[in-house]
C-alpha cells in the first residue's frame, strides 16, 4: 500500500467550511464518517483550528500541528513549524496522513494531494472560512456517497472521493 496525503473536509454549498475556527454546524452521522476515516491514522490541522476544538486531541490519532509559531506548545500532539517539516516527517514514516483544516493549511498543501475527500453539506451556512480553489483537474471522482437528513442530522450530505490521476509518460491514467 501506498502511503498518501488526503485532503478531508466539509463545506456547505457555498464552500464555506468554518465559523470563528468552529463548524457551522452539527451532524453526527457526518462527524462519524470522519472519525471512522481517520481514526488509526495522523490528521495535520493549523493551529487556529486546533484552538477553535479548545486544543482537544482527537482519540485514537495523531495529531500534528501546524504553526509558524516557534514558541507554540500543546500537550499531546506534534508541533512542526512549515510544510518542509511536515513532508520530511512524511517520508520517514509508513502511514496516510490527513489534512483537516483550516483554510490556509489546505492551500498549503495544495499540489501535494494524493487523494480528496470532501463532504457538502446540502444547506447555506453562516461563516468566515471557506475551502480555498483548488486545482482539481488532475482527479478523478472514484466514489460518491449521499446520506440522507434524519432525526439527528437537520441536513443531508453528500461524500465525494476524488483520485489522483497517474501520469505516466504520455498517458494518463485514473
Amino acid at each position: 500500500m501506498t502511503k498518501k496525503i488526503i485532503a478531508i473536509w466539509a463545506e456547505d454549498e457555498n464552500h464555506l467550511i468554518g465559523k470563528n475556527g468552529k463548524l457551522p454546524w452539527f451532524l453526527p452521522k457526518e462527524l462519524n464518517h470522519f472519525k471512522e476515516v481517520t481514526f488509526g491514522h495522523t490528521i495535520l490541522m493549523g493551529r487556529v483550528t486546533f484552538e477553535g476544538m479548545n486544543k482537544r486531541v482527537l482519540p485514537g490519532r495523531q495529531t500534528i500541528i501546524l504553526s509558524r509559531d516557534d514558541t507554540y506548545k500543546a500537550d499531546g500532539v506534534t508541533i512542526l513549524s512549515s510544510v518542509s517539516d511536515v513532508l520530511e516527517w512524511f517520508e520517514n514514516q509508513d502511514d496516510d496522513l490527513f489534512i483537516v483544516g483550516g483554510e490556509t493549511i489546505y492551500k498549503a498543501f495544495d499540489g501535494l494531494y494524493h487523494q480528496l475527500i470532501r463532504t457538502t453539506i446540502h444547506g447555506k451556512f453562516e461563516g468566515d472560512a471557506y475551502f480555498p480553489t483548488l486545482e482539481f483537474v488532475e482527479f478523478q471522482l472514484k466514489s460518491t456517497q449521499f446520506y440522507p437528513k434524519d432525526d439527528k442530522n437537520n441536513y443531508s450530505f453528500t461524500v465525494d472521493i476524488f483520485e489522483k490521476c497517474l501520469k505516466r509518460r504520455v498517458m494518463t491514467r485514473c
